[in-house]
């Protein structure tokens, strides 16, 4: 690669994300770290905002904007089949919300790409979800936003029934089912639950606000750490994890 295109994509990598990693960095341009130090300093030297420093992580500055990308006939191709797959097993709401995004990418590509994209051979038949099933991921989806509190109504893998009062922190698709990533107010901890399992969702008028050692992030860090100490282990890849399930219910 050029060294102009790799500063060209190393601008891009950082303006994609809240905050990058020089070690981040590295593997996706196939670099040293010493690279990349060098190549930030030299952007930065040139006028390019880019905020941070090493061993931190780098970001970019407010008000820097690069031209309009064009998309490459692979990378049109791959929008295309990206876009295909998450229709089938996502809510009504993002799945429109794809496919009007879908459509207004392919109608700025050349002819010839758009050609090649909407003719690639890759379906994913409407198969996924039920409609019940969609509606409730999407009343999920769209509680993790706006940050309102739920109340679950669950029945584990037992069958035994429970009554949770959770923040909602993300949905999970492992293959197989969805899970809704929480804090749970009973048990003062995280929990999963599968949504094939909920049997009703109430969504409560009081908002919560992030608090330390209560977020996503939070989540996160702990369920890595545990997978580091052999606490949890690796399932199948079509399986949730056994903190989904299993957690909710028995905890």
């Amino acid at each position: 690669m050029r060294r102009a295109d790799r500063l060209f994509q190393l601008v891009q990598l950082i303006r994609g994300r809240r905050l990058t990693t020089a070690a981040f960095l590295a593997q996706r341009l196939e670099v040293s770290e010493r690279t990349v130090y060098r190549d930030v300093a030299d952007l930065q030297h040139q006028g390019v905002p880019i905020e941070g420093e090493a061993g931190v992580g780098y970001r970019l500055g407010a008000g820097f904007e690069l031209p309009p990308l064009m998309f490459t006939q692979d990378e049109a191709s791959a929008l295309v089949a990206a876009a295909r797959l998450a229709q089938s097993w996502v809510d009504p709401a993002l799945a429109r919300d794809i496919e009007s995004g879908l459509g207004k990418i392919l109608s700025v590509l050349p002819p010839a790409a758009r050609v090649s994209a909407e003719a690639l051979a890759l379906y994913a038949p409407a198969m996924g979800l039920d409609d019940a099933l969609r509606a409730r991921l999407q009343t999920l989806r769209e509680t993790v936003q706006s940050h309102h509190k739920l109340r679950l109504q669950y029945h584990d893998v037992s069958g035994d029934a429970s009554e949770r009062t959770v923040r909602p922190l993300g949905c999970f698709y492992w293959g197989k089912v969805w899970t809704l990533s929480t804090w749970c107010e009973l048990r003062n901890d995280f929990r999963g639950f599968r949504v094939d399992r909920m049997a009703a969702i109430e969504v409560l008028p009081e908002r919560f606000r992030d608090e330390p050692g209560k977020t996503l992030a939070d989540m996160l860090r702990q369920l890595k750490a545990e997978t580091v100490q052999g606490k949890i282990v690796p399932q199948k890849p079509q399986d949730p994890p056994p903190w989904s399930d299993t957690a909710a219910s028995g905890g």
